[in-house]
Formats: C-alpha cells, sequence, structure tokens
C-alpha cells in the first residue's frame, strides 16, 4: 500500500483552486503528477487525472446548480460534441513520449495564459457579470456550429493530456462564444464531467488505470469537498480576477513543465 494519504489535502487545494476558476483541476493535476513520479508513462498520468477531474467536476456541477449558474441546454450541446474527441484522445495518449507530451502540455498552458491576460474582461462579457452574480444564467448568443467544433477540439486535447479541457474550454466559452464568465465557469464544470468520465472509461477499458487507484482514491477524497469551497469562493469574486488566477497558475507551472521537458535528463 503506498503512503499517499498526504494527496488528501493536495486534493483538495486542486478541487477548490480548480472550480473556482472552472478548469477542473487537471491542468493543475497533470503537471504536480509529473513532477511528483517523473518515471510514469503519460497514459498512467492521464488516467489518474481524468478520473479526479471527473469527481472534481462533478462535486462542482452539483455547487453551481444549486446557484443556478449552469447553462443545461448549452452544456449538453458542448459535451456531445466533445465525447467523441475525448475518447479519440485518450486512446492517442499511449503512443505519445514522455517528453514530448510534457513539452506539448507546458506549450499549451503558457499560451493560454498569455491569452487570458492579452485579453481582458471587457464589453458584453463584463457587463454581464453584475446580473449573473444574483443567479440565473443571463441571456447571450453564439454560433452553434463554431461551438460544437471548438468543442470537439477541446475534446481531444482534454483526453490526450488528461487535464479535462477548462483550460482551454473556459477562455473559449467566453472570448469565442460571448458567455458571462461566472455562466462559463460553471457550465464548462458541467461538460469537464462528462469528457473526464468518457476518457476515464477508456482508460479503464485498455488497462491503463490499474496502476494509478489509491492515488487516485486519495486525491478525489480531497476534490470533492475541495470543489465545495471553490464554489463558494466563486460567488464572492470577480471575474476579472477568477481569469487572472487562472493565468497565473498556468504560466508558474506551464513554465515548470517546459523547463522538465527540455533540461531533465
Amino acid at each position: 500500500m503506498e503512503h499517499v494519504v498526504w494527496l488528501i489535502p493536495l486534493g483538495f487545494v486542486i478541487g477548490a483552486y480548480g472550480t473556482l476558476i472552472g478548469a477542473g483541476g487537471g491542468f493543475i493535476l497533470v503537471p504536480l503528477l509529473l513532477l511528483l513520479y517523473p518515471n510514469e508513462k503519460p497514459e498512467i498520468i492521464t488516467s489518474i487525472s481524468l478520473a479526479v477531474v471527473f469527481f472534481n467536476a462533478f462535486s462542482g456541477t452539483i455547487g453551481y446548480a444549486r446557484n443556478r449558474r449552469v447553462d443545461y441546454k448549452s452544456g449538453i450541446l458542448l459535451a456531445a460534441a466533445a465525447i467523441p474527441g475525448s475518447v479519440l484522445g485518450a486512446l492517442s495518449t499511449s503512443y505519445v513520449p514522455r517528453r514530448v507530451f510534457d513539452g506539448v502540455l507546458g506549450a499549451l498552458m503558457i499560451a493560454a495564459a498569455l491569452l487570458l491576460l492579452w485579453r481582458p474582461i471587457e464589453g458584453k462579457t463584463a457587463k454581464n457579470e453584475n446580473s449573473v452574480a444574483e443567479g440565473g444564467v443571463g441571456s447571450y448568443t453564439y454560433s452553434k456550429p463554431v461551438a460544437v467544433l471548438l468543442s470537439l477540439t477541446i475534446g481531444y486535447v482534454s483526453g490526450l493530456l488528461g487535464i479535462g479541457g477548462g483550460i482551454v474550454h473556459v477562455p473559449a466559452l467566453i472570448y469565442v462564444l460571448n458567455f458571462p464568465v461566472h455562466i462559463a465557469t460553471a457550465t464548462s464544470h458541467f461538460v469537464l464531467a462528462v469528457i473526464a468520465l468518457s476518457a476515464t472509461v477508456v482508460h479503464i477499458v485498455t488497462g491503463n488505470f490499474t496502476h494509478g487507484i489509491t492515488r487516485t482514491i486519495m486525491l478525489t477524497i480531497g476534490v470533492i469537498f475541495g470543489a465545495q469551497l471553490g464554489v463558494w469562493f466563486s460567488g464572492r469574486m470577480r471575474a476579472k480576477w477568477i481569469m487572472r488566477g487562472l493565468a497565473f497558475g498556468l504560466i508558474f507551472l506551464g513554465a515548470r513543465v517546459l523547463w522538465l521537458a527540455l533540461y531533465a535528463s
């Protein structure tokens, strides 16, 4: 039996922060697992992360649903489009060398962070923030074909890298599909739960999940409770601070993982 009880508080922090910014915590968990288990295969890392992301996203969605911030109609459409991509991505993970995996993940995280810092919350999205904070999903329109294409692509990246996709999905919902920030984070969590579950099932069927069960259980215990704290904080923070929190977290961990890919022996 592995001595991994310390993963419970780690999961709590990941669950709270990931739920707050709508990213599910996978973008934090995967880099940390890469650093903690440098000799582990990518498919093991992603299988652990995706299972934990599912429980985190499921717990967070319950909390957001109580606050009436989940756009279920849009979420179902996005989730349906993402499932085929997430399954294909999960099947592709075992074919990617560890160093390449690290490099792609690190570069993606930094690119997403720079986008968030370069494109601050403003205009229609910012105007919607106050009304959304009072409850309800508000009023907004978006292109459904664009939404489907984006979600399919994000689903593939999510399944491949094991990050759940929130770091890409939340900015896409806000900047491309005009979702209010608080609705984007809540709806993203709903979609993440579906994406992570479908990809986790693939890893179970292919046998990749057998070596990470103990670590997954410990992390899951933490994220379930941490997610509820993240929901509570979300209703008390301004949208721009939520996005800045996402951006700085991405830069820090992305740079660390990219350094590992480029310079580690």
